[in-house]
């Protein structure tokens, strides 16, 4: 794995915000989901996110999740996607969702 400097990871900004809406994606190859998320002072933000596996559009409202939300927009199956939600790869699962234990104002950092 290439070692970076802290420098270069403290350009990443990642934020929580609750996602507001979730709709499966039928123009995606793989099963994907457009989320509306919320980072209150941020604004709401557009993402497409392959989670199906272990989320229903359901259980995912409401749900506060951290997005990184400064890289380039980048389009996917049609969509804007504006941030990249954070999870864990499982070998096992599929993407896990990475969540805070306590919720916390939306458009807050990740430190």
């Amino acid at each position: 794995m290439e070692e970076i400097y802290f420098e270069d990871f403290s350009k990443i900004q990642i934020l929580v915000g609750t996602v507001l809406e979730a709709r499966l994606n039928s123009k995606a190859k793989v099963p994907a989901y457009i989320l509306k998320i919320n980072f209150g002072s941020y604004g709401i933000k557009v993402s497409s996110a392959q989670i199906t596996k272990n989320y229903t559009e359901m259980s995912l409202i409401g749900r506060q999740i951290p997005c990184v939300v400064n890289f380039p927009i980048k389009r996917i199956a049609g969509i804007k996607s504006e941030v990249l939600v954070l999870g864990v790869l499982s070998n096992e699962k599929d993407v896990v969702l990475l969540t805070p234990a306590e919720k916390v104002e939306d458009g807050s950092l990740v430190a």
